[in-house]
This record gives C-alpha cells, structure tokens and sequence, in this order.
C-alpha cells in the first residue's frame, strides 16, 4: 500500500499507474511493478503497450498473474470512473485506486471489476511482506 501511495504522490499530477503481480492461483500481491502513464495526463491513465507486453511476458515467465492493477485519481475520489470500468479486462484482478487530491492526505480503496460491475472489497494491510520498490520479489519482513 506504501509503495502505490508513493508512486501516486512522485507522479502527481499525473495519474500513476502500475501492477502487483503474485503467483498464479494465490490471489497473492507479491511483486511492485510501477509502469509508466504512457498518457501522461491528470485525467487518463494508459499503459505503455510495450511495457505491458513485457510485463505479461515477465509474468507469464514466473507463473504470475496481475494481482492488482492500481491507478491514482488526481482531483477525484478513489471510485473507477466509467472509463476504469470500461477498460477493466482483468476479473480475477483487484483494482486499488488512490485519490491524491488532498496534498496531506490519501484515500486508497479496493473493487473487483467484472463484466462492468463494480463492487468494493475491505482492504487489509498485511505486515508479513513489504515489497522491494526496484519490482524485486517479495522481502519477508523480519521485524
């Protein structure tokens, strides 16, 4: 959760965008992928094609699937937009969206997207893992 609120606060007032990937069966956020907002803009986030290509190669290649796909909204709340749920094509995915709207403050919040239905799951912060913020594998937290 750290790590995408960060991103989100470094790309502002970009939206930010990126994966969690885990492994394939587990529903397990395991590895910090922050992509690129090839849009660059403050209303609309959009994955480099390229990167994405790689990415599912990448994961294809560790038996990963995206966990969570997350995105900022920069002057609105954490909900999908009609856009998000449009473009939504991943339903065993969770979609976190973080709003950065308020400098002080963030508001992060977690959906299940399928077939344009939108429905909001509890988030719960685990302290068993952090994530290595260079996309590495999870690091068992020690402490």
């Amino acid at each position: 959760m750290d790590a995408i609120v960060a991103h989100a606060r470094r790309d502002h007032p970009d939206e930010a965008c990126g994966v969690v990937a885990g492994p394939e069966g587990s529903d397990r956020p395991e590895r910090f992928v922050p992509m690129l907002n090839a849009a660059r803009s403050p209303t609309f986030y959009e994955f480099d094609s390229g990167d994405l290509l790689r990415l599912y190669r990448d994961m294809d290649s560790r038996d990963e699937v995206p966990v969570v796909i997350y995105h900022s909204h920069t002057a609105t709340e954490a909900y999908p937009s009609r856009t998000d749920i449009g473009l939504a094509q991943e339903p065993e995915a969770h979609y976190v969206l973080v709003s950065t709207r308020e400098p002080e403050a963030h508001e992060l919040r977690s959906f299940r997207i399928v077939d344009g239905v939108v429905t909001e799951e509890q988030v719960e912060v685990v302290e068993t893992y952090m994530f290595a913020h260079t996309g590495a594998d999870v690091i068992p937290d020690k402490g």
